[in-house]
C-alpha cells in the first residue's frame, strides 16, 4: 500500500481505537459506525480497516513498546495521545512499507489537532524512541 492518501483512513483510525478504549466496543462494531458517518471510501477505507483489524491484535505488543520509552505510568497517559501512539507505534513496528518519519509526522499533526497544546512533543518524543529502538534510525535527534 502506498502512504500517500492516508492521512483520513489514521485519523479515523486514531478516533476509532479513542473510541475502542472508552467504550470497550467490539472493533467491528466501530468499523461500520465509522465508514458510514466518515463516509471513507477505497484506500482509506482499505487502510482503516486494516488499521482497526490489525492494531487490537497486536495491543499487547504495541502497549508493551510504548511503556518502555515513556516517562511516566501507561495510564498517566492522556486518552487521545495514547490512541495516537498506539495507531504510530504499530506503524513503526509493523507497517514495513511506512516509512518511520511519515508515521511520526502524522501522528504529530493528529496531535496537534486533537491533543493539549503540547501533547505533540510528548508525542514525537515517544515516537521518536520507539522508531530507533524498532530500527529506524536518524528522525529526530542525533543518534547516541
Amino acid at each position: 500500500m502506498a502512504t500517500s492518501g492516508r492521512h483520513l483512513a489514521r485519523r479515523c483510525a486514531m478516533q476509532a481505537l479513542y473510541q475502542w478504549r472508552m467504550t470497550r466496543q467490539a472493533p467491528s462494531e466501530i468499523e461500520a459506525s465509522f465508514i458510514a458517518n466518515r463516509k471513507l471510501t477505497g484506500r482509506n477505507r482499505d487502510y482503516f480497516l486494516f488499521l482497526i483489524k490489525n492494531i487490537p491484535k497486536h495491543i499487547d505488543k504495541i502497549d508493551r513498546l510504548i511503556a518502555a520509552h515513556l516517562d511516566r505510568d501507561p495510564d498517566k497517559v492522556d486518552l487521545l495521545e495514547q490512541a495516537i501512539l498506539r495507531l504510530a507505534a504499530y506503524e513503526l513496528k509493523f507497517g514495513r512499507d511506512i516509512p518511520p518519519r511519515v508515521a511520526i509526522d502524522e501522528a504529530i499533526h493528529l496531535a496537534k489537532l486533537f491533543c493539549s497544546e503540547n501533547g505533540y512533543k510528548y508525542v514525537n518524543a515517544v515516537l521518536d524512541k520507539i522508531a530507533r529502538a524498532v530500527g529506524g534510525s536518524g528522525l529526530n535527534a542525533p543518534a547516541h
